[in-house]
């Protein structure tokens, strides 16, 4: 089974990227700095080490850096890892916001095709709006037609 969860920092975590802390010298960047690193960990609940991944962005005007930790089970690249858990995140995000727009919930009718009919009702108004956003109406001419 392959993985990608969030783990919370703590002090053992911290301790394994001790030299990703360094700041970069010289005048800062407007693009944040990003650093990756990846290692054996094994909290004390776990029965074996696993793989985690940590990200350091240090970004400009900022005094300390923006630290995250993963712990994986795939083989890709440190960064790749990252990149595969932020898409996850953006996608998970899209469904939420399908779910609250769409009042998902909202369908307790007792048949199947009222429900169905409901949901694409919603899905319907909910295009409507989101893609009317840009429509204007024509203006009047000078003639008063």
């Amino acid at each position: 089974m392959k993985y990608a969860i969030r783990l919370p920092a703590n002090d053992n975590l911290q301790r394994n990227i001790t030299e990703l802390w360094i700041r970069p010298v010289g005048r800062p960047s407007h693009k944040p700095v990003v650093r990756f690193k990846g290692f054996l960990y094994q909290a004390a609940s776990w029965n074996q080490a696993r793989r985690v991944v940590a990200k350091v962005e240090f970004h400009c005007g900022v005094l300390f850096p923006r630290v995250g930790f993963i712990v994986t089970s795939l083989a890709a690249s440190s960064r790749a890892v990252v990149r595969f858990y932020n898409k996850r995140g953006t996608a998970e995000q899209c469904i939420k916001e399908g779910m609250q727009a769409l009042a998902v919930t909202r369908l307790s009718c007792h048949r199947f095709r009222a429900n169905e009919v409901r949901l694409w009702l919603s899905v319907l108004a909910y295009n409507l709006g989101t893609c009317g956003d840009g429509w204007r109406c024509p203006r009047r001419s000078g003639s008063g037609r």
